[in-house]
């Protein structure tokens, strides 16, 4: 794997530590919380950038935002007691098999 999906796949995982972040800063009211929140997302940013220079845009974006809306969700199930209905986890596994489709794709290219 090359260092840019290493940055996309690690800019997906700070895009869910900052979603996590969001919900327990309370509305930026807890200042530690909120400093790491906003930390973890200029890092989630940075990596994304980084590795848009050399995968394209909008397969990049799809990816970032796959993995942190299907790993937000996912944790969510198990951490904060959501819904775990199957139309919600199959929904979330379109969104992977998304993103798994954007990777393969994109290297096929």
């Amino acid at each position: 794997m090359n260092t840019a999906w290493f940055y996309l796949i690690l800019a997906g995982i700070c895009e869910i530590g900052w979603a996590f972040g969001l919900k327990y800063s309370e509305g930026f009211t807890k200042p530690l919380v909120s400093v790491v929140t906003v930390i973890v997302m200029i890092l989630s940013f940075v990596l994304l950038s980084q590795a848009m220079k050399t995968l394209p845009l909008g397969t990049a974006y799809a990816i970032w935002t796959g993995i942190g809306a299907a790993g937000t969700a996912i944790l969510g199930m198990f951490f904060l007691n959501e819904p775990k209905d199957l139309m919600r986890i199959l929904c979330l596994l379109m969104i992977v098999a998304g993103v798994v489709g954007l990777k393969f794709f994109a290297e096929s290219n």
